[in-house]
Protein backbone atom coordinates (compact mmCIF):
# COMPACT_ATOMS: atom_id res chain seq x y z
CA UNK A 1 0.00 0.00 0.00
CA UNK A 2 2.78 2.33 0.75
CA UNK A 3 4.23 1.62 -2.64
CA UNK A 4 0.94 2.77 -4.20
CA UNK A 5 1.03 6.00 -2.27
CA UNK A 6 4.57 6.62 -3.38
CA UNK A 7 3.67 6.01 -6.96
CA UNK A 8 0.68 8.36 -6.63
CA UNK A 9 2.85 11.07 -5.08
CA UNK A 10 5.44 10.75 -7.79
CA UNK A 11 2.73 10.87 -10.46
CA UNK A 12 1.11 13.93 -8.87
CA UNK A 13 4.42 15.77 -8.77
CA UNK A 14 5.11 14.88 -12.37
CA UNK A 15 1.70 16.19 -13.42
CA UNK A 16 2.26 19.40 -11.42
CA UNK A 17 5.67 19.90 -13.03
CA UNK A 18 4.21 19.36 -16.48
CA UNK A 19 1.38 21.81 -15.78
CA UNK A 20 3.82 24.42 -14.55
CA UNK A 21 5.96 23.94 -17.61
CA UNK A 22 2.94 24.23 -19.87
CA UNK A 23 1.84 27.41 -18.08
CA UNK A 24 5.34 28.84 -18.37
CA UNK A 25 5.44 27.99 -22.08
CA UNK A 26 2.07 29.60 -22.66
CA UNK A 27 2.99 32.72 -20.69
CA UNK A 28 6.32 32.88 -22.47
CA UNK A 29 4.63 32.65 -25.84
CA UNK A 30 2.32 35.62 -25.16
CA UNK A 31 5.08 37.59 -23.48
CA UNK A 32 7.62 36.66 -26.12
CA UNK A 33 6.03 38.40 -29.07
CA UNK A 34 6.02 41.87 -27.54
CA UNK A 35 9.31 41.38 -25.76
CA UNK A 36 10.91 39.91 -28.86
CA UNK A 37 9.88 42.91 -30.94
CA UNK A 38 11.29 45.25 -28.31
CA UNK A 39 14.45 43.16 -28.08
CA UNK A 40 14.86 43.16 -31.88
CA UNK A 41 14.46 46.94 -31.95
CA UNK A 42 16.97 47.37 -29.09
CA UNK A 43 19.49 45.05 -30.77
CA UNK A 44 19.00 46.76 -34.14
CA UNK A 45 19.67 50.15 -32.55
CA UNK A 46 22.73 48.73 -30.78
CA UNK A 47 24.02 47.20 -34.04
CA UNK A 48 23.50 50.55 -35.83
CA UNK A 49 25.43 52.29 -33.04
CA UNK A 50 28.31 49.81 -33.34
CA UNK A 51 28.32 50.16 -37.12
CA UNK A 52 28.45 53.95 -36.81
CA UNK A 53 31.34 53.70 -34.35
CA UNK A 54 33.17 51.31 -36.67
CA UNK A 55 32.72 53.61 -39.67
CA UNK A 56 33.94 56.63 -37.67
CA UNK A 57 36.96 54.67 -36.41
CA UNK A 58 37.72 53.55 -39.97
CA UNK A 59 37.48 57.14 -41.23
CA UNK A 60 39.71 58.35 -38.38
CA UNK A 61 42.28 55.71 -39.22
CA UNK A 62 42.19 56.62 -42.93
CA UNK A 63 42.69 60.29 -42.02
CA UNK A 64 45.56 59.36 -39.71
CA UNK A 65 47.22 57.36 -42.47
CA UNK A 66 46.81 60.24 -44.95
CA UNK A 67 48.17 62.80 -42.47
CA UNK A 68 51.14 60.55 -41.64
CA UNK A 69 51.96 60.14 -45.33
CA UNK A 70 51.74 63.92 -45.88
CA UNK A 71 53.96 64.63 -42.87
CA UNK A 72 56.50 62.09 -44.08
CA UNK A 73 56.56 63.66 -47.56
CA UNK A 74 56.92 67.13 -46.06
CA UNK A 75 59.73 65.97 -43.78
CA UNK A 76 61.55 64.40 -46.72
CA UNK A 77 61.14 67.57 -48.78
CA UNK A 78 62.65 69.77 -46.07
CA UNK A 79 65.02 67.30 -44.37
CA UNK A 80 68.06 68.92 -45.97
CA UNK A 81 67.26 72.42 -44.70
CA UNK A 82 69.79 72.33 -41.85
CA UNK A 83 72.67 71.10 -44.00
CA UNK A 84 71.87 73.67 -46.69
CA UNK A 85 71.84 76.43 -44.07
CA UNK A 86 75.33 75.33 -42.99
CA UNK A 87 76.56 75.25 -46.58
CA UNK A 88 75.39 78.77 -47.37
CA UNK A 89 78.44 80.41 -45.71
CA UNK A 90 80.65 78.17 -47.87
CA UNK A 91 78.82 79.44 -50.93
CA UNK A 92 79.29 83.03 -49.70
CA UNK A 93 83.03 82.46 -49.22
CA UNK A 94 83.34 81.02 -52.74
CA UNK A 95 81.56 84.07 -54.07
CA UNK A 96 83.91 86.44 -52.25
CA UNK A 97 86.94 84.48 -53.50
CA UNK A 98 85.73 84.70 -57.09
CA UNK A 99 85.14 88.44 -56.81
CA UNK A 100 88.61 89.02 -55.39
CA UNK A 101 90.28 86.70 -57.94
CA UNK A 102 90.64 89.53 -60.44
CA UNK A 103 92.59 91.69 -58.00
CA UNK A 104 94.42 89.04 -55.97
CA UNK A 105 97.59 87.10 -56.48
CA UNK A 106 97.66 83.30 -56.57
CA UNK A 107 98.62 82.98 -52.91
CA UNK A 108 95.60 85.02 -51.74
CA UNK A 109 93.31 83.02 -54.01
CA UNK A 110 94.75 79.75 -52.68
CA UNK A 111 94.17 80.95 -49.11
CA UNK A 112 90.52 81.69 -49.99
CA UNK A 113 90.03 78.27 -51.55
CA UNK A 114 91.58 76.57 -48.51
CA UNK A 115 89.21 78.53 -46.28
CA UNK A 116 86.24 77.37 -48.33
CA UNK A 117 87.51 73.77 -48.18
CA UNK A 118 87.81 73.89 -44.37
CA UNK A 119 84.33 75.44 -44.03
CA UNK A 120 82.86 72.74 -46.23
CA UNK A 121 84.62 69.97 -44.29
CA UNK A 122 83.36 71.41 -41.00
CA UNK A 123 79.77 71.82 -42.24
CA UNK A 124 79.63 68.26 -43.58
CA UNK A 125 81.49 66.91 -40.53
CA UNK A 126 78.74 68.35 -38.31
CA UNK A 127 76.40 65.87 -40.00
CA UNK A 128 78.68 62.89 -39.52
CA UNK A 129 80.60 62.95 -42.79
CA UNK A 130 84.20 61.80 -42.32
CA UNK A 131 86.95 60.92 -44.81
CA UNK A 132 88.18 57.33 -44.94
CA UNK A 133 91.85 57.13 -44.02
CA UNK A 134 93.47 54.98 -46.69
CA UNK A 135 97.20 55.51 -47.37
CA UNK A 136 99.30 53.11 -45.31
CA UNK A 137 96.24 51.09 -44.24
CA UNK A 138 95.64 47.45 -45.20
CA UNK A 139 93.33 47.19 -48.20
CA UNK A 140 89.73 46.60 -47.09
CA UNK A 141 87.11 46.13 -49.83
CA UNK A 142 84.50 47.54 -47.44
CA UNK A 143 86.28 50.93 -47.50
CA UNK A 144 88.47 50.84 -50.59
CA UNK A 145 88.01 50.32 -54.29
CA UNK A 146 91.25 48.93 -55.65
CA UNK A 147 91.88 50.25 -59.16
CA UNK A 148 95.57 49.34 -59.54
CA UNK A 149 98.23 47.13 -58.05
CA UNK A 150 101.77 48.47 -57.95
CA UNK A 151 105.16 47.21 -56.82
CA UNK A 152 106.25 48.97 -53.64
CA UNK A 153 109.36 48.02 -51.69
CA UNK A 154 108.31 50.45 -48.92
CA UNK A 155 104.93 48.80 -48.20
CA UNK A 156 103.93 45.20 -47.44
CA UNK A 157 101.63 43.46 -49.93
CA UNK A 158 97.98 44.43 -49.65
CA UNK A 159 98.67 47.93 -48.30
CA UNK A 160 97.14 51.07 -49.80
CA UNK A 161 99.99 52.98 -51.42
CA UNK A 162 98.16 55.90 -53.01
CA UNK A 163 94.67 57.38 -52.81
CA UNK A 164 93.34 58.46 -56.19
CA UNK A 165 89.95 59.66 -54.91
CA UNK A 166 89.02 60.20 -51.27
CA UNK A 167 86.34 57.98 -49.76
CA UNK A 168 83.76 59.09 -47.20
CA UNK A 169 81.65 57.61 -44.41
CA UNK A 170 78.44 59.08 -43.10
CA UNK A 171 78.56 58.10 -39.44
CA UNK A 172 79.28 54.35 -39.72
CA UNK A 173 78.07 53.81 -43.29
CA UNK A 174 80.41 54.06 -46.29
CA UNK A 175 78.80 56.36 -48.82
CA UNK A 176 81.71 56.32 -51.23
CA UNK A 177 84.73 53.98 -51.05
CA UNK A 178 88.17 55.44 -51.63
CA UNK A 179 89.74 54.68 -55.04
CA UNK A 180 93.21 53.39 -54.23
CA UNK A 181 96.37 51.78 -55.54
CA UNK A 182 97.43 48.69 -53.60
CA UNK A 183 100.89 47.21 -53.20
CA UNK A 184 101.59 43.70 -54.49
Amino acid sequence: MEDNRMDETVQEKAVETEAQAAEADGAEDTRTREELLAEVQRLTAEADDYKGRYLRAQADFDNFRRRSRQEKEEFAAYANTRIIEELLPVLDTFEMAMKSADNADVKTLLTGVEMVYRQLQTALGNYGLAPIESVGQPFDPNFHEGVMQVESPDHPAGTVVMEMRKGYKLKDKVIRPAMVQVSQ
